[in-house]
C-alpha cells in the first residue's frame, strides 16, 4: 500500500480536486484507493458527497478518541473509492494534541493497526493549507509527496517553508518520505504568466514538474457541488482527460506498472497524453469541455 500527501500550504490550487480526482483514477485503474480528509473545511468530504454537519464517525474520532481507523471508513458513489470524512471539529486537534507525547504520528499508527495495506493499494492525505499537527500526520505516514500549484507567482511564495518541513519530516519522522511530483493545476494556456511561471517552477524543482498539466475546467470546478468525481460528472471533458493522463504519469512516477488503457474508460482519448499543446480557454468554453 502506497501512501501520498497532497499538500500545498496555499489554498485554491486545486488540491482537494487533485486528491479526490487521483483516487478516482486510481480506483478506476482497479487499485483500490482511501482517501483522507485532514482539512478541517471539509471540501473533500462534500466532494464525495458526504455531509460534514451530519457526520458523526470523523478523522477527529481517529485523531482525538483514538477510534479505530477501520471503524470511520465509509464507501462513495464510485466502486473502488472509499472515504473517512472531516468535519470542523477538525479544528480543534491541534489545540486538543499540543501536549501529547508523539501526537505526528497518530495517524501512522493507526494505518498501521488497521491493517489498511489488506484492503487498499493507495491511501490519499487531502491536507489542510497550513504547516501544523494535521499536515505532519500526513507527512509522517505518508511514502510520497505530491504538491498541486497553480501557475501563478503568488504560489511559488511559501514553497522555501513547505520543502523545509517536509526535509525535517524526512530527517526526523519518515526517512522513507519522497516528493513524488508537481502538479500544475488550473492552467490558464491563454496567458503568458502561466508559460513564465510554469519554467520557473521547471528551474526550481526540475523533473519533479509533471508534464500532465491540468487546465481550468468548468466541469471540475462543478463536480464538487454534485458530490461526484470528474470521470462520474463530465467523463468526456478536459478535465477529466487531464486527471486520467495525471494519473498514469503518477503511476509511472512512483514505479508501480501502468494499467491498461481502456480500464478507465471506452475512450482511449482519454488515458492518453496528448502530444499536442492543452487547448486554449476560448476553445474549451466553445466545446462545453
Amino acid at each position: 500500500m502506497k501512501r501520498i500527501a497532497v499538500i500545498n500550504q496555499k489554498g485554491g490550487v486545486g488540491k482537494t480536486t487533485t486528491t479526490v480526482n487521483l483516487g478516482a483514477a486510481l480506483a478506476y485503474h482497479g487499485r483500490p484507493t482511501l482517501l483522507l480528509d485532514l482539512d478541517p473545511q471539509a471540501n473533500m468530504t462534500v466532494h464525495v458527497d458526504k455531509r460534514p454537519d451530519m457526520e458523526t464517525e470523523t478523522l477527529t474520532n481517529l485523531l482525538i478518541d483514538d477510534k479505530p481507523l477501520n471503524d470511520l471508513i465509509q464507501d462513495t458513489s464510485l466502486e473502488g473509492l472509499s472515504v473517512v470524512p472531516s468535519d470542523t471539529s477538525l479544528a480543534g486537534v491541534e489545540q486538543v494534541l499540543a501536549n501529547r507525547i508523539g501526537r505526528e504520528t497518530i495517524l501512522r499508527q493507526a494505518l498501521e493497526n488497521a491493517s489498511a495495506d489488506e484492503r487498499f493499494d493507495f491511501v490519499l492525505f487531502d491536507c489542510p493549507p497550513s504547516l501544523g499537527v494535521l499536515s505532519a500526520n500526513a507527512l509522517v505516514a505518508a511514502d510520497y509527496v505530491v504538491i498541486p500549484m497553480q501557475a501563478e507567482y503568488l504560489s511559488l511564495q511559501g514553497m522555501a517553508k513547505l520543502l523545509e518541513v517536509i526535509d525535517l519530516v524526512q530527517k526526523q519522522l519518515n526517512a522513507e518520505l519522497e516528493i513524488a511530483c508537481v502538479l500544475p493545476c488550473m492552467l490558464d494556456s491563454r496567458t503568458n504568466l502561466s508559460a513564465e511561471v510554469l519554467h520557473e517552477i521547471e528551474e526550481h524543482f526540475g523533473n519533479l514538474l509533471t508534464e500532465t498539466r491540468i487546465r481550468n475546467n468548468v466541469k471540475l470546478a462543478e463536480a464538487p457541488s454534485f458530490g461526484r468525481t470528474i470521470f462520474e460528472h463530465a467523463p468526456d471533458s478536459n478535465g477529466a482527460k487531464d486527471y486520467a493522463a495525471f494519473g498514469l504519469e503518477f503511476l509511472e512516477r512512483i514505479g508501480e506498472s501502468s494499467p491498461a488503457e481502456d480500464d478507465i474508460t471506452d475512450d482511449p482519448e482519454l488515458v492518453e497524453r496528448p502530444d499536442e499543446p492543452p487547448a486554449t480557454a476560448e476553445a474549451e468554453a466553445e466545446s462545453g469541455a
